[in-house]
């Protein structure tokens, strides 16, 4: 049976039989790259695609859950994408930016991929992991309500004012020479093996004023 008789199936279920699609049906069509319809783009569960074939997925999707696509072949995500809980991207090598308007509820994981870069206007309402990716700077709206990892990347500096609502990752991030005026993280700071290191604890606190650092500034593991 090929794609267009199944999704005429699917149709016809939805529109005489008032039967409303599970979350496999909708992941089946996505996979298979069949239309959604309107209200199937906004999906209320999670979705998991990893380990797939998916390569894209369409404009207008909103997922309510979570939504994974670690290890697939993803190469970019629609405009205006809105996950409302955790958005998994580990090891999606061929993805290299994220789009304008992405909002995110929960975790952002993009450990593994080749991100060189984060559009102004990200919204991340958990963490961000961004460990060992190509990123050299953040845009200057960033705004993380949980951790922030960039632990073993080459970044080379932070935006004034960057808001990080628990820990602050930078291990073994050897280009970063400073920390910004106005950095604030209701955390700590792991700076281990960084080229922070060469500053005082003193020194690191005077430098983000008028910001703070609630936590430990840590130098080792």
């Amino acid at each position: 049976m090929d794609n267009s008789t199944i999704n005429k199936i699917l149709n016809f279920l939805v529109t005489n039989e008032g039967k409303k699609l599970p979350g496999t049906w909708i992941k089946f069509k996505l996979g298979n790259n069949i239309p959604l319809t309107k209200e199937e783009l906004n999906v209320k569960g999670n979705l998991d695609f990893s380990d797939s074939q998916i390569t894209q997925l369409p404009e207008g999707l909103k997922v309510g859950g979570d939504l994974y696509l670690n290890r697939t072949n993803i190469k970019s995500l629609p405009e205006g994408l809105k996950v409302g809980g955790n958005l998994s991207l580990l090891k999606c090598k061929n993805l290299t930016l994220l789009p304008k308007g992405l909002d995110v509820g929960g975790w952002l994981v993009l450990r593994g991929t080749n991100i060189i870069s984060l559009p102004e206007g990200l919204k991340v309402g958990g963490g961000l992991d961004l460990e060992g990716t190509n990123i050299k700077q953040l845009p200057k709206d960033l705004y993380v309500s949980g951790k922030l990892d960039l632990s073993f990347t080459k970044i080379t500096s932070l935006p004034e004012g960057l808001y990080v609502g628990k820990n602050l990752f930078l291990n073994n991030c050897y280009d970063l020479k400073s920390l910004p005026k106005g950095l604030k993280v209701g955390g700590g700071v792991n700076i281990t093996d960084s080229s922070l290191t060469k500053y005082t604890e003193e020194e690191l606190r005077k430098m983000i004023e008028p910001g703070f650092i609630k936590g430990d500034i840590i130098r080792y593991g």
